[in-house]
């Protein structure tokens, strides 16, 4: 599995007060294999059930507040 490494300022707000990250499918492909893993404080990567909204080629990650994680896919 391919991965990509994310942190806490590459979220941004919504006007909903939400947080997103934003993909297109040709980074991370259609979605439907996503694993999303949070950082946690002790370095230990925990996985996490998130919303995904999409939009044309766009993937959004969304969540209530920013973290350090990454998103594990097929490619």
């Amino acid at each position: 599995m391919a991965q990509k490494i994310f942190s806490k300022k590459d979220f941004t707000k919504t006007h909903e007060n939400e947080y997103q990250l934003e993909y297109s499918a040709r980074e991370i492909g259609g979605g439907s294999d996503l694993i999303v893993e949070r950082l946690t404080e002790k370095g230990i990567y925990e996985t996490l059930q998130t919303p995904l909204r999409r939009s044309d080629d766009k993937i959004f990650i969304i969540w209530d507040q920013p973290f350090d994680g990454r998103i594990l896919f097929d490619h």
